[in-house]
């Protein structure tokens, strides 16, 4: 009987050892393991390198400064025994995407492209707000007060290439006549060569509101007229007849282009702005705010479960946060669940725990997240983060409590941060996607939040190694990235282990949250 026992436990590890290492689908004699870009660098590079293993792209964003035919990619690291052809390291000409042959085992198609952002910048004597250019068909027009003598212009600067290496033909101080129309200058830096046109232009006008980008309780103003004028705005509700100078105190940009950000507005309540000079008021523009939403189940109050499972909301509700548990209950409990330990009704526990069978598994970090857990993938999941959110909060508020350890548990490419204190995590971002921004955590397809992603409206984080043992406050600002941009999606993501996408973390960390609000004003 031992014996036929002794067989039966060998069976079960055997099929744990099959569930956690995946089963082999095909019969070809070879693995099929993705071959990828794991990091890049290169000179005048000016942020992260942006890399989707999924289309198998690379995109380096350069300095102005950088030669776009000749750039210098200094290291790159590729999925163990992976090798590129041609190497990737080395001088390559990116004004196009170039293309390389990653092979292991089987062959892949990567493509590693650059793109550069110019500070394009002209002032004009006697301007009036801000430049326009038009980058694809090189077209510049600037505004000038109707005392400007066209045959006389004084261009004060010019900037329509990388600063310091640009030279222009004919030179700036003979750009003066534009009497009789726009006037063509040659611009030449590395050995790149545009025609640009420039066209001077008179404007009645000293002073215009340009545009009003209207939040739920707060409103950006922007306007343009002479440098030297005392350029401000007024506000005032339809219903009223009374104007409201906009404080001093809420301008945030002077000059020839100035701009406010007047707050304490009322949520969808119409509104008509102008912007004003001694003697002279601009033309005038009506807009209403934007509403205001609480949370759904930002107490985090509503739970149900379903087997093994813990879900965020009520068993007859509509989801709307989300957490891992679907993922770690394949292998054990939840360890994301409800806890009356909380500052009003209940809250999230949020428990970082090595999760699987006879010491075979890995470390799941506790986590909630606005979105939907899409499946598993093997023993790594793939979640959809992200709901459906058209308005522009300006804060995310809560409470925390904490507690944490040394990491104990490391991806091998994490290896370094054993025995560092682990880290909670808590972020919110606003974009414009066309639909939830997909995470996956299999090593072979990586795909973590990208905070570089353009699509990013606004985003900001807030993450601690100290811990707490009550509850304590938190109050996230928003950084946004665009004051005109409208939201499409709404992303809100709590872990105990800020590097549980990479299996990273401490099985001594617990992170509870609770009383999620978002804020409308400054």
């Amino acid at each position: 009987m031992s014996k036929y026992i002794n067989k039966v436990q060998c069976l079960i590890a055997a099929l744990a050892v099959c569930a956690l290492s995946g089963c082999i689908e095909n019969d070809i004699p070879y693995p099929r393991i993705p071959a990828q870009i794991l990091s890049i660098e290169a000179d005048g590079m000016v942020q992260d390198p942006i890399i989707d293993n999924a289309l198998q792209t690379v995109e380096l964003v350069m300095a102005d400064t950088v030669n776009i035919k000749r750039v210098n990619i200094t290291s790159v690291t590729l999925t163990e025994d992976a090798v590129a052809t041609p190497s990737i390291v080395g001088i390559h000409d990116l004004s196009n995407p170039a293309q390389f042959t990653l092979s292991i085992y089987q062959d892949y198609k990567w493509t590693i492209s650059a793109k550069q952002q110019i500070e394009r910048s002209i002032l004009v004597e006697g301007q009036v707000g801000r430049a326009s250019f038009e980058t694809d068909n090189h077209r510049v027009r600037v505004y000038v007060n109707e005392s400007i003598d066209l045959s006389n212009v004084n261009i004060l600067h010019l900037g329509l290439g990388p600063k310091g290496i640009t030279t222009y033909s004919p030179a700036i101080s003979d750009l003066r006549d534009f009497s009789h129309g726009p006037r063509q200058v040659k611009v030449m830096y590395h050995d790149v060569e545009e025609l640009w046109t420039i066209y001077i232009v008179h404007t009645k006008s000293n002073v215009t509101l340009t545009s009003v980008d209207a939040w739920s309780r707060v409103a950006w103003l922007y306007g343009s007229g002479l440098e030297q004028n005392d350029n401000r705005f007024e506000i005032r509700e339809a219903t009223s007849s009374e104007w409201t100078a906009v404080p001093e105190e809420y301008m945030v940009e002077r000059g020839s282009s100035f701009s406010a950000r007047m707050i304490h507005l009322k949520p969808n309540t119409e509104y008509v702005a102008r912007a004003i000079i001694p003697d002279e008021a601009s033309n005038e523009i009506t807009f209403t705010t934007e509403g205001e939403v609480e949370l759904p189940n930002g107490g985090f109050d509503n739970w149900w479960q379903s087997g093994s499972v813990w879900n965020p909301w009520s068993e007859d509700g509509t989801p709307w946060w989300d957490t891992g548990n679907k993922g770690a209950a394949t292998l054990g409990e939840s360890n994301t669940v409800p806890t009356d330990d909380a500052v009003q009704g209940k809250a999230a526990k949020l428990q970082t725990r090595f999760v699987g069978i006879a010491g075979l598994g890995k470390l799941a970090a506790g986590n909630i997240f606005v979105g939907q857990f899409g499946k598993v993938d093997g023993t790594n999941g793939i979640i959809h983060l992200g709901q459906p959110f058209n308005l522009r909060p300006t804060r995310l508020k809560g409470y925390y409590k904490y507690s944490n350890g040394p990491i104990d548990y490391a991806d091998k490419e994490m290896n370094d941060m054993i025995g560092q204190p682990d880290c909670m995590s808590i972020y919110i971002a606003l974009g414009d996607w066309d639909e939830p921004v997909e995470i996956r955590t299999n090593p072979k397809n990586r795909k973590v939040f990208d905070v570089n992603d353009p699509h990013i409206i606004a985003y900001k984080s807030f993450e601690t190694t100290t811990p707490t043992s009550e509850y304590t406050p938190f109050d996230i600002e928003l950084e946004y990235r665009s004051t005109s941009r409208v939201p499409t999606y709404l992303i809100i993501i709590a872990s105990g282990s800020k590097l549980g996408d990479y299996f990273t973390g401490s099985t001594q960390s617990t992170l509870c949250v609770d009383e999620f609000s978002l804020e409308w004003d400054y």
